[in-house]
């Protein structure tokens, strides 16, 4: 079978005629398939400089590396959401969805020290999903719907880089290549679209550690020998540890279902456009219960706040401290579960290098996959070819952690590196993908 090799959606001739001698090879950032992503905020009690904490969060920079998938939804509060003990039981008993977000509590001595509605979150979480149809919301946004009802396949043509006039779900579902690329960019995007809620509190350090100083103290009794020596070296903890505030953020990720049985069910019964419109399938798409969120898991990552007012004011390093946190969940949501490591395109082949740095967890000797789209030019259907692996240099990681500059993500003052660099043996072009591997 005759295979086509795509590189994103660059000519040809960008890789060509390459001097090896050029240091960096660089045209321009190629467009490539990414995974969409829409983030909520779920917003809990009050707690000190919520102002400024939330603040930040809001005026973050979206993820790199994954589409802008917004759907209106950006923030909702814990209290609209009161739970009843029975639907406490029912998810408790259920593990699914918040269930199992639920039981991935349970190791976590500190998440009902700084909270004690920890356990009641998943749970507040999965039915505002329900309640405000975050699925269904987010299949409308890939079809484009309209206030009539009308659906078309613009957005899923740009992202996907697909002939648009190929991809008219009238035409497409009578040929072979048209219903093909249909499944494509179903599996290919829809079947890739994330939705992230988090969770973030600005907590005073005394908390904990008082917690943590009493359960130190309660151990100590059963060493009646040491007793002495364990309090005293609790307390010593306990003085060192008590003073300033931590961020303290968790996000739960969450996956849109799609397969071939919602495609078939959603082109079939709900599907209309401009040239087919039927009052009938309108109505049941808004009545629809046909889609739904997969609970993927959940991350938490907590950073200390040191008031060093050298360099900036108590308000900027609360912004820089609660954007670097949730930068953290999310480079811990991506190594932890393959699902959503995103694909990052080579900007040079030689040295290898791409823009992807500290902001996602990078230290050095992260090892990454290098792949290359094939595309079946009988089917229209893609697919993803490893061709190599490389490994991140150490000496050369690009600091792209937010580093508050008018409030905006910034450089290193003293880095000059705009790009990470990685070690590998072969001859990779740009454009080529890499994805994290363990």
């Amino acid at each position: 079978m005759i295979k086509k090799l795509l590189f994103s959606s660059l000519p040809l001739f960008m890789f060509v005629n390459i001097s090896l001698a050029q240091a960096t090879l660089e045209a321009i950032e190629p467009d490539y398939r990414r995974s969409s992503l829409h983030t909520i905020l779920l917003e809990s009690q009050d707690f000190p400089n919520k102002e400024t904490v939330l603040k930040a969060y809001y005026n973050a920079k979206f993820p790199d590396n994954y589409n802008n998938h917004n759907i209106g939804e950006k923030t909702f509060k814990y209290s609209d959401y009161k739970l009843t003990e029975q639907e406490r039981i029912d998810a408790e008993v259920n593990k699914t969805g918040a269930g199992k977000a639920i039981a991935s509590l349970g190791s976590n001595l500190t998440a009902g020290i700084m909270d004690s509605l920890a356990a009641d979150y998943p749970i507040i979480i999965d039915k505002y999903l329900k309640d405000k149809q975050i699925a269904k919301k987010m299949v409308a946004k890939w079809f484009n719907r309209q206030e009539d009802g009308t659906f078309d396949t613009k957005l899923i043509a740009k992202r996907g880089q697909y002939d648009a006039s190929a991809l008219k779900v009238s035409e497409a579902n009578n040929s072979a290549r048209g219903t093909n690329m249909l499944s494509d960019a179903g599996m290919e995007l829809i079947d890739k679209t994330f939705l992230t809620v988090s969770r973030v509190n600005f907590v005073s350090n005394e908390i904990v550690a008082k917690a943590i100083y009493l359960a130190a103290l309660e151990a100590a009794k059963e060493l009646p020998m040491g007793q002495g020596l364990a309090n005293k070296a609790a307390e010593k903890v306990y003085n060192k540890t008590k003073e300033g505030y931590s961020v303290w953020t968790t996000t739960y990720l969450y996956k849109l279902k799609w397969n071939d049985s919602i495609e078939s069910a959603f082109y079939k019964d709900l599907w209309i456009d401009e040239e087919n419109f039927d009052a009938a399938k309108k109505t049941a798409f808004d009545n629809s219960e046909l889609f739904e969120l997969e609970f993927i898991g959940d991350e938490k990552s907590t950073s200390l706040v040191t008031f060093s007012l050298k360099k900036r004011t108590e308000k900027q390093i609360i912004s820089l401290s609660t954007v670097r946190n949730v930068d953290a969940v999310f480079a811990k949501l991506q190594k932890k579960y393959d699902v959503f490591k995103p694909m990052v395109p080579l900007l040079t082949g030689r040295p290898i290098t791409a823009k992807i740095g500290m902001k996602e967890g990078l230290e050095g000797g992260e090892k990454f996959e290098v792949l290359e789209v094939v595309q079946d030019p009988d089917t229209g259907l893609s697919s993803y070819e490893r061709v190599g692996t490389v490994k991140v240099d150490k000496k050369s990681i690009w600091d792209n952690r937010y580093n508050l500059a008018d409030g905006e993500e910034a450089l290193d003052e003293d880095s000059a590196l705009d790009r990470t660099t990685f070690k590998g043996g072969k001859k990779y072009l740009p454009g080529m993908l890499i994805r994290q591997i363990k």
